[in-house]
């Protein structure tokens, strides 16, 4: 139920239990550079962690190494475990998350830790570099 709201969809539309559960798993973990634990963990540590777990896919740890790993893919083709990509600090690709659906995603915030966040919130809109496709 918790992810049908943070997602604005019906509940009944949620069929990937294995993301969701790995996702509940890390939610609100904090964020840490470099961390790749429950203590603390970074964007690409958590991408990491989830396409392995959930996908079987194993990526390149760190966002600008994902993002030349995996083939572009445009907005409008998004899909369900897609890599989103965005420059946060003004130099590349420093920034990464885990598509969901309805232009939701999720990552490792700085501030909040992990999380779910709309890619049509203006800072995530002003910052989004692309997405890729590692599936």
């Amino acid at each position: 139920f918790k992810y049908g709201v943070l997602l604005n969809v019906p509940v009944e539309t949620l069929t990937n239990v294995k993301l969701l559960q790995a996702i509940d798993d890390w939610y609100g973990t904090r964020y840490r550079y470099g961390g790749s634990t429950k203590d603390g963990v970074d964007c690409s540590a958590l991408t990491c962690t989830l396409m392995g777990a959930v996908f079987g896919a194993t990526i390149p740890r760190t966002a600008r190494e994902q993002y030349k790993a995996s083939e572009r893919v445009t907005r409008d083709e998004l899909q369900e475990g897609d890599l989103v990509f965005f420059n946060t600090r003004g130099s590349g690709i420093s920034h990464v998350g885990v598509y969901l659906e309805n232009n939701k995603f999720v990552h490792a915030s700085s501030s909040s830790g992990v999380m779910i966040s709309d890619m049509d919130e203006s800072y995530f809109r002003r910052k989004y570099v692309g997405a890729g496709r590692v599936l």
